[in-house]
């Protein structure tokens, strides 16, 4: 049998290569360090491509059932062989396709058969195939968000990425995980449909990213093909992200469906599922811990918070059949459900996705017999709850500390003298100078709790409540010494220069006391009046040869000065 061999090639971007054979029955190819050997029988292979790739030159075999399959690390010269290859056994032409090199991030988006192709000045400038793409939102007016799955490890479907996909970006170690497109005008529906006649209903016109959205869903093969809906919960209240979502739940994944955004998870993303009763008594806040956590834009979400009210009620039928309910979710599901709303998307999160549901220790309650307390990180207000084997702070930012990583617990009091009465900070401090994490303004009422309960958990814990306190009554005790003394001798006031100019005038004002300012007006209201300082004079010897009876006033009031003059 004919053969041809191609060494140090490799397949769908895989990071060892092998050994690619061509006969005339299809193609094989072996990684060079052993193991698993792929093959595509001729009857698969629907064309061929060559281009220009990262490690060298690229043969995209498209197969005939909507895959792709790409060899890359061929020699220029390879072309030759290969066309002949393909054209002798394969009947079909090798096409020698060119990609666009001038950067433009402005072109034209074809959907084939197997991938989306980006062209610009009719040349391909990259091709997203349809088997990498994980789900898409419309993430504005005219802007659509198109994420990638990511793989782990070569192994497709891991963290939350649809099984069968991520393949490929599982083999580089940097991985693109989002792309988002800006889609301006409209289009008739008549255009899009490619009908040539139609009414004037056929050519009504729709937003164009709505037509691509609409398009990328059913070629990736998002939504609705993860199989029958087995519950549907509308209008559910998410305080993280913030929105409202209806809520798809099928065997493995669950979707979120919003106005703006649309999210597929997998239940294998959920690693933590918590139910958690708000203190207001009127609510119930479902949280789910997600890795990797979703993402919206440049912002990432590791936990989903629902919120439910505590006395809605809901009644369910399942849509499983007795067969399943009996054999795959046995003593997991009910076929019906008549119940608090927020106990039974707890019970079919638990059934489907086999997560353990969490709750709050019994062994703490707040001095309202309540179990989560209300405090803030930074700006943010929240409520802090003490799990059996965590901390959550829920619902902005979420924030998960688990008891194990915490090094030492620090209560403290910051703040102005009235809020330090009433309220007290938490600091936990994590292992291995991983930071630190601050919970504020918690009620002073709550403090015996918390610290019975943290050292029945074993954990370290440093009251500086005491000390501070301590400290502020010293300084207040000095603080009332400090102001009685300024009551007994008063300190001179700094004038500058204004001191030197009437320090005489100073001192002989304090010679005289306020007695004697007033006899010394009396006089002077007694005299003509004049304001001179010869009158003064006289009215001092005319003084003196008063009547003796006059001596007596004299002798009681202290000597007058004369004033001085210039």
């Amino acid at each position: 049998m004919a053969m041809e061999s191609f060494d140090n090639i490799y397949l769908d971007l895989s990071k060892e290569h092998g050994k690619c054979r061509f006969a005339d029955t299809g193609l094989g190819w072996k990684p060079a360090g052993g193991g698993d050997t792929f093959t595509l029988d001729v009857s698969n292979i629907g064309g061929a491509q060559w281009s220009r790739a990262a490690k060298g030159y690229e043969l995209k075999i498209l197969q005939r059932n909507s895959g792709i399959i790409q060899l890359d690390g061929f020699q220029q010269e390879d072309f030759e062989r290969l066309s002949k290859i393909f054209k002798n056994w394969y009947s079909l032409t090798l096409e020698n396709k060119e990609h666009s090199l001038r950067g433009w991030n402005w072109g034209k988006a074809e959907f084939g058969k197997a991938e989306l192709t980006f062209n610009v000045q009719n040349r391909p400038a990259f091709e997203i195939p349809y088997s990498e793409i994980s789900n898409t939102n419309l993430a504005g007016r005219n802007e659509i968000a198109v994420e990638f799955a990511s793989g782990e490890g070569g192994k497709a479907g891991q963290n939350g990425a649809t099984p069968g996909k991520g393949k490929k970006a599982s083999a580089g170690k940097d991985q693109m995980v989002e792309m988002r497109f800006y889609i301006p005008g409209t289009i008739s529906r008549k255009e899009a449909e490619g009908n040539e006649a139609g009414s004037d209903a056929d050519e009504e016109e729709k937003n164009a990213v709505t037509l691509f959205y609409d398009t990328l869903i059913e070629k990736a093969e998002i939504g609705e093909t993860a199989g029958d809906t087995i519950a549907t919960f509308l209008d559910v209240l998410h305080l993280t992200p913030r929105g409202r979502f209806d809520i798809d739940m099928y065997d493995t994944s669950f979707r979120l469906r919003g106005k703006t955004y649309d999210y597929k998870i997998q239940y294998e993303a959920i690693k933590k599922f918590m139910v958690l009763p708000k203190p207001d008594e009127l609510h119930f806040l479902l949280c789910i811990g997600l890795d990797p956590p979703l993402r919206q834009g440049q912002t990432r979400y590791p936990f989903l918070v629902m919120q439910f009210k505590q006395d809605e009620e809901v009644t369910l039928d399942l849509n499983l059949s007795e067969e399943e309910l009996n054999g795959k979710y046995k003593d997991k599901l009910q076929s019906h459900y008549e119940q608090p709303l927020h106990q039974v998307v707890a019970y079919i999160f638990k059934g489907l996705a086999n997560k353990k549901v969490t709750t709050p220790a019994k062994d703490f309650q707040t001095h309202r017999q309540q179990y989560g307390i209300k405090c803030s990180i930074k700006a943010s207000e929240g409520f802090l709850y003490c799990l059996e084997k965590a901390f959550m702070f829920v619902p902005k930012p979420a924030t998960y500390i688990s008891y194990e990583q915490t090094q030492s617990i620090t209560f403290s009091r910051v703040g102005g003298a009235v809020s330090a009465l009433s309220t007290f900070d938490i600091t936990v401090h994590m292992k291995n100078g991983a930071g630190a994490s601050q919970f504020s303004n918690i009620n002073r009422e709550d403090l015996k709790a918390l610290e019975d309960f943290f050292k029945l958990k074993g954990l370290r814990v440093k009251n500086e409540i005491d000390e501070d306190a301590n400290m502020l009554a010293a300084a207040m005790r000095a603080e009332d010494m400090a102001s009685s003394d300024d009551e007994v001798v008063a300190p001179k006031a700094d004038r500058g220069s204004a001191d030197e100019d009437e320090e005489s005038v100073d001192e002989d004002f304090r010679a005289e006391s306020d007695s004697d300012v007033a006899e010394e007006y009396d006089s002077n209201h007694e005299s003509s009046g004049s304001g001179s300082g010869e009158s003064d004079v006289d009215n001092d010897d005319q003084d003196e040869d008063e009547d003796e009876d006059m001596e007596d006033e004299e002798e009681a009031a202290p000597p007058k000065k004369k004033k001085r003059t210039g």
